[in-house]
């Protein structure tokens, strides 16, 4: 009966979790479909480890509408979770955040998006090692690349890392959305243990860094 009343337990807590800002994502053939931005919506691509932590830091953000996790920076069109994590398609798991521009700004999301995440690791995140766990950031235009580098020169001058920025700073092309099992993966595995000692941390680093810039539901 205890270990009855213990699962009861962790499933109400995991289903009171999964109502937090729960996003309504499109799938076709199994794909999380990539829409177009909607009025007044501006959208933004990055790329800074294992998406399932990124994809619930930006959502957590105040004036962040969707993030799709997905794929970006390589060539290979239309790739699959396998293809990617073989490393030979140049993509890296990458969230694509749609955002309201009066709510929060582009260098906000940068500034958020370096402290999601550890810059100065080369092509990896802890224990997730590859080309396709790297950093990037994606410009859509000049001032955006302003932004970015403005950023990535004052993350190497405040000596919170003992080594230099590696991040990528590259045009945005093209980005793929992940399969459908990928996305809001972190909400729905709040118990797993790689969400619990790898994602987890990341998430509640970015809230305590930046908790001005956090939904309030989730300071609770």
């Amino acid at each position: 009966m205890n270990n009855l009343k213990y699962l009861l337990v962790l499933v109400c807590i995991t289903l009171l979790y999964s109502c937090k800002e729960g996003q309504k994502l499109e799938s076709k053939d199994g794909f999380a479909v990539v829409p177009a931005p909607k009025k007044g919506e501006s959208v933004a691509t990055f790329s800074g480890g294992c998406f399932w932590a990124m994809q619930e830091c930006m959502i957590e953000l105040k004036g962040v509408n969707k993030v799709i996790s997905g794929y970006a920076g390589g060539t290979t069109k239309n790739p699959s979770y396998d293809d990617v994590t073989s490393q030979t398609t140049g993509h890296a798991e990458s969230v694509q955040v749609y955002y309201d521009p009066s709510v929060i700004t582009y260098d906000q999301l940068v500034n958020a998006f370096f402290h999601a995440h550890d810059s100065t690791q080369e092509n990896g995140q802890g224990p997730d090692i590859g080309s396709d766990y790297r950093s990037i950031a994606f410009y859509r235009n000049a001032a955006e690349r302003e932004t970015i580098e403005k950023v990535i020169t004052m993350v190497n001058s405040d000596g919170a890392y003992q080594h230099p920025v590696v991040t990528e700073t590259l045009p945005f092309t093209v980005f793929y959305g992940a399969e459908s099992n990928h996305q809001d993966y972190y909400k729905r595995n709040v118990w797993e243990p790689y969400i619990r000692n790898v994602s987890k941390p990341k998430v509640i680093k970015l809230r305590k860094a930046l908790p001005g810039l956090i939904k309030s539901n989730y300071l609770d």
